[in-house]
């Protein structure tokens, strides 16, 4: 099963919709700036809590790359 497919079950049994590409592109932006600035178990954190915000994501990557350069 590949990624996608796999992404796509787990959302439908979720009761979900599955992420657009673009969304899943900007998901995974957002765990390389956490994984690479911290530890990288702060990659799936760091999604999860994004999820729960209902901000975009690509604003909180832009909050998570803030982090990343100390700011």
């Amino acid at each position: 099963m590949t990624a996608q497919e796999w992404v796509r079950t787990f959302a439908e049994e979720a009761g979900a919709q599955p992420p657009s590409q673009e969304q899943i592109d900007e998901i995974l932006r957002l765990a390389a700036v956490a994984a690479h600035s911290s530890e990288r178990i702060a990659a799936p954190i760091a999604c999860c809590i994004a999820g729960t915000t209902g901000r975009p994501v690509s604003e909180l990557r832009e909050v998570a790359e803030g982090l990343a350069s100390g700011g």
